[in-house]
């Protein structure tokens, strides 16, 4: 029936149509309330986590790690003193990949922070009422303490299997602005528009790149195909001057593009584009894809599509063997699983693993690497200085 034809129904039939749509919309939106002590909550994100197999993850579209020191020593704090702190929103997944996990809707940046305090890589800076626990870490708290803290609650509202992926990130949307929240990338074409975004969105469109980059039909409306090839060429040309924050690395990159953009660079860019593609396509019998996985997240992408493009500067005749040694391998998997961090050391990291692989070259690691492994307040983005007579901390879930 067509909004039309309803529109002229009886305010009765209206009424009893309506009633039928919220129960059915209803049932996507199923929930239960439930209480998860902090260790359990904290061991069902980590078991697993470094072959992208833990019961509780962090998707995709969600955003990297934002909060800093401050921000996540704060929290922290709250819990200690006992103040309240918002549910965590998360949703069985009822089918694909991760069927059966738990899906983080709303809460990233708290599990991941409860995280890094529990494994000991969080030092607490910044405390306004806790002021004694300023430069601890969780093993420094006392023996009873620390078990207090583990047994904590927090309250987690868990959508049930029935909500797909489309109502999984309505919810996202909803619960970050209020409605259909627009994409980065989506702002990006709105307000960065220019020849170089013109030349994205035509290699977005590129059959063998979507081919080879499977994604669902609700993600490629969001132009998450565009946002895939901005960070192809932003991190094959820049990322050694990548620090912490890619919304703003990706926007600086395009600006610079579109303001100097004459045509012998858009043919050089595309032909190397095709031939990474092409030989993706010739080498990688999975494509993008791990084995057995049927969706491509934006990290293992870029590790192998700037990693493919710089061991093919170095060696256009490439001829590859024996990929799945290591492709496959739980050291890739780690440099490449779902919420892998994106700061420099990471992101050389796997980028290098590939491109080292493909040139049958030893791998090192970045030396700045256990730096950021060890410790959340490096792998976190910096506090900004506080004014003079200003020491306002930042609000903590704005």
């Amino acid at each position: 029936m067509t909004d039309e034809v309803q529109l002229l129904l009886p305010d009765s039939e209206r009424a009893i149509l309506v009633d039928q749509q919220i129960e059915e919309l209803q049932k996507i939106t199923d929930y239960e309330i439930k209480e998860w002590p902090i260790g359990v909550l904290v061991e069902k994100f980590t078991s697993g986590r470094e072959t992208d197999e833990s019961e509780i993850f962090i998707p995709d579209y969600q955003r990297d790690m934002v909060w800093t020191p401050k921000q996540q020593s704060r929290f922290i704090e709250s819990i200690l003193i006992k103040l309240p702190v918002p549910f965590i929103f998360a949703a069985d997944v009822g089918q694909g990949d991760r069927e059966g996990a738990l899906e983080i809707i709303d809460g990233s940046q708290r599990i991941r922070t409860l995280d890094n305090f529990l494994s000991n890589k969080l030092e607490l800076v910044g405390l306004k009422k806790l002021k004694q626990a300023i430069g601890m870490r969780f093993s420094d708290l006392s023996k009873p303490r620390q078990m207090r803290f583990k047994r904590t609650t927090v309250r987690v509202i868990e959508l049930t299997e029935k909500a797909d992926e489309d109502a999984r990130r309505e919810m996202f949307d909803r619960l970050n602005s209020g409605g259909t929240r627009l994409t980065t990338m989506e702002v990006r074409r709105g307000v960065e528009d220019g020849p170089f975004m013109v030349f994205i969105t035509e290699c977005a469109a590129i059959a063998q790149f979507k081919a080879l980059v499977p994604l669902s039909e609700r993600n490629a409306k969001r132009k998450e195909y565009e946002e895939f090839v901005l960070r192809y060429f932003a991190y094959l040309n820049n990322y050694q001057g990548f620090q912490k924050s890619v919304d703003d690395f990706l926007t600086d990159y395009l600006k610079s593009k579109n303001g100097n953009f004459p045509e012998a660079d858009k043919q050089a860019m595309l032909e190397e584009f095709v031939r990474m593609l092409n030989f993706v396509s010739q080498h990688f019998s999975n494509g993008f894809k791990r084995a057995g996985y049927n969706t491509v997240p934006r990290i293992r992408f870029e590790a192998i599509a700037v990693g493919v493009s710089l061991a093919l500067r170095e060696n256009q005749d490439l001829a590859p063997v024996d990929l799945d040694l290591w492709l496959d391998s739980s050291e890739f998997i780690k440099h490449t699983r779902s919420d892998a961090s994106n700061s420099r050391p990471k992101l050389v990291n796997r980028i290098h693993y590939v491109r080292d692989n493909l040139l049958g070259k030893t791998f090192e690691e970045d030396p700045n690497t256990a730096e950021v492994e060890n410790s959340a307040n490096a792998d976190s983005p910096p506090d900004p200085p506080e004014e003079e007579g200003n020491s306002t901390q930042l609000g903590l879930f704005s």
